[in-house]
C-alpha cells in the first residue's frame, strides 16, 4: 500500500445505492460493486470509491448512520446464488416479477427495498438455524467465529436493533421506554421475559449477527476480488454518527448530547438562509475526547480496524472535525427557531451558548496550538489502527494552516475540488502546483455528478 504514494493512479468515484444492475432488487448491491471493479480494471482505472456503507436508519443518509460498525444490508446481494441459506423457492415468492419491475424503475425506493431484502434475509435465516446453528458444520463454525472475533460490538448492536424492531423500527432510541434506556437496563428487561418471548427476541438478536456475518462476508470477498486485480477499494470513515444511533446508545459516556456538530456559516454555495446565516448544523452529537482518551480510543480502533479489513484506502471525513469542530447549543429540529434571531437573542435562548468551534475557537495561539495536538493525536491513532489501508483526509472548505501542515507531518493525502481551488482573480489553480501527496477530484459528493456539471457548461456556451 505505501507504494500508491509513489504512483499517480486515477479512478471512479460511485455510491454503491447508484450502481444498477439486471439482477439487483432495486438498489445497488456487492455485485454491482464487483461489476464496477471489472469496469475499472478494463478501461484502466485502480480505484473505486464510494460513500459509506454503514447501516443507515429513516433518513437512508450514510453520514447519519444507525451504526458506524455495522454495514448496511441494503448492500447485499441477496440471492440463491449469493447467500446459500436462500433457497430459489423462498426468493421467487418474494421477489416477485412485478415487484421487481416497480424497483427496478425510478429512484431508489428504500423502504420497499429494504423490507423485501429483510424478508428475504429472513427466510434465509430460517434456513441456515434450521440446518447450521446447532450442529458443528462448517457454516456454523465460521458463524461463532465472526460473533468471537466481533465480540467488542456486535452483541450491543444487535440488542439495539433488536430493539429498533420492539419499538415499530424506532432508531430514537431517546423516544424508547424506560427499561429499553440502556443495554444494562435492557438486558435486565430481556432476563425477566418469559422464556417463549425471550426465546424470539434472542432469535432477532442472533438474526441481525447473521446479517453482518453475510455483509462481512460479502465484502471481504470484493476485496479479496480486488487484490486479484490490482484494484484499490477506497471507503469513507465519517467525522460524525447518528444521535439515534447504536453506538450512542451503548457507549453514552463517549458522547456529548448537549451539542450538535456542523460546520461554520457557508458563503461559497448558496444553499439555504440558515447554512449562510448560521451555518451547517448536522445534528451529530459531539466525541468526548477525555473519555475516549482514557479508553485508548477503543471505538476509534475498532471502527479503522473493520474498515481495514474491507479497504485499501479509506476517506476521513472532514477531518477538521478532529482538531475542532463547529457546534450547534440545539439540534437540527430547532434549526427554524433560530434563523430570525440575532446572536443576542439567540443566547437568551440557550442559556448563554452559541454556535462557534469546540473545544476551542481559534482565536489565540493557545487555542490553535491545543486544536493542533488534539488533531494530531487523534490522527496517529487512526494510522496506527487501521495499518496498511490509506487514510485519505477531507480537508476541503475553511481549513487552519495546522491542519495542513499535521497532515504533510503525518504523510496523509488531503483532497483537491478543483471549483474550490482558485486564484484571487478567480481562475482555478494550476493543479501542476497541488501538493504531490494529494487526491484530486472534479467534484465530491455535496457536487452535481461530472456529468450534470459538463452539460451545464456546454448550456452556458450553446
Amino acid at each position: 500500500m505505501k507504494s500508491i504514494m509513489e504512483q499517480r493512479l486515477a479512478g471512479i468515484l460511485q455510491p454503491v445505492f447508484a450502481i444498477r444492475t439486471q439482477d439487483d432488487l432495486g438498489v445497488g448491491d456487492t455485485d454491482g460493486v464487483r461489476q464496477m471493479m471489472d469496469w475499472c480494471h478494463r478501461h484502466g482505472f485502480h480505484v473505486f470509491q464510494m460513500l459509506p456503507i454503514n447501516e443507515t436508519g429513516g433518513d437512508h443518509c450514510p453520514y447519519n448512520a444507525i451504526s458506524a460498525l455495522a454495514i448496511d444490508p441494503v448492500t447485499l446481494a441477496v440471492s440463491p446464488r449469493h447467500i446459500p441459506d436462500l433457497t430459489a423457492g423462498e426468493f421467487n415468492k418474494l421477489a416477485r416479477p412485478d415487484l421487481l419491475a416497480r424497483l427496478r424503475a425510478g429512484p431508489v425506493n428504500y423502504p420497499a427495498v429494504k423490507a423485501l431484502k429483510h424478508a428475504l434475509l429472513e427466510s434465509a435465516y430460517e434456513q441456515f438455524t434450521a440446518q447450521h446453528l446447532q450442529p458443528n458444520t462448517e457454516r456454523s463454525i465460521q458463524f461463532r467465529q465472526f460473533m468471537q472475533d466481533h465480540s467488542a460490538w456486535i452483541s450491543d448492536y444487535a440488542l439495539f436493533r433488536a430493539l429498533m424492531k420492539e419499538n415499530d423500527e424506532n432508531s430514537v432510541w431517546e423516544q424508547w421506554p424506560a427499561q429499553h434506556a440502556t443495554p444494562e437496563l435492557a438486558r435486565q428487561w430481556v432476563r425477566a421475559l418469559p422464556k417463549p418471548r425471550r426465546a424470539q427476541f434472542r432469535r432477532r438478536e442472533l438474526f441481525f449477527i447473521y446479517v453482518q456475518w453475510l455483509a462481512f462476508g460479502q465484502w471481504q470477498a470484493l476485496r479479496a476480488g480486488a487484490d486479484a486485480k490490482q484494484m484499490l477499494l477506497m471507503g469513507d470513515m465519517p467525522i460524525g454518527i447518528g444521535r439515534s444511533s447504536a453506538d450512542v446508545w451503548a457507549g453514552r459516556a463517549n458522547f456529548d448530547l448537549k451539542w450538535s456538530g456542523g460546520a461554520p456559516p457557508e458563503k461559497f454555495f448558496k444553499t439555504d438562509p440558515f447554512t449562510e446565516k448560521w451555518g451547517q448544523n448536522w445534528g451529530v452529537p459531539l466525541y468526548r475526547w477525555d473519555e475516549m482518551r482514557r479508553r485508548n480510543f477503543d471505538w476509534w480502533r475498532t471502527r479503522a480496524g473493520l474498515a481495514r479489513n474491507i479497504f485499501h484506502l479509506c476517506r476521513l471525513d472532514h477531518v477538521m472535525g478532529l482538531f475542532r469542530i463547529y457546534a450547534f447549543p440545539w439540534t437540527p429540529d430547532h434549526n427554524a427557531d433560530f434563523l430570525q434571531l440575532d446572536a443576542q437573542q439567540a443566547a437568551a435562548l440557550t442559556g448563554g451558548r452559541l454556535p462557534g468551534f469546540r473545544p476551542f475557537p481559534d482565536d489565540t495561539a493557545e487555542h490553535a496550538a491545543a486544536n493542533q495536538r488534539q488533531g494530531e493525536e487523534i490522527l496517529r491513532v487512526l494510522l496506527d489502527a487501521a495499518g496498511d489501508m490509506t487514510i485519505v483526509a477531507e480537508d476541503l472548505g475553511v481549513v487552519p494552516d495546522y491542519v495542513r501542515a499535521t497532515l504533510q507531518k503525518l504523510a496523509i493525502p488531503g483532497f483537491r475540488v478543483p471549483a474550490l481551488f482558485r486564484e484571487p482573480d478567480g481562475r482555478y489553480s494550476d493543479p501542476a502546483q497541488y501538493p504531490r501527496l494529494s487526491l484530486t477530484q472534479p467534484s465530491t459528493h455535496d457536487h452535481l455528478p461530472l456529468a450534470a456539471d459538463w452539460a451545464a457548461y456546454w448550456q452556458q456556451i450553446d
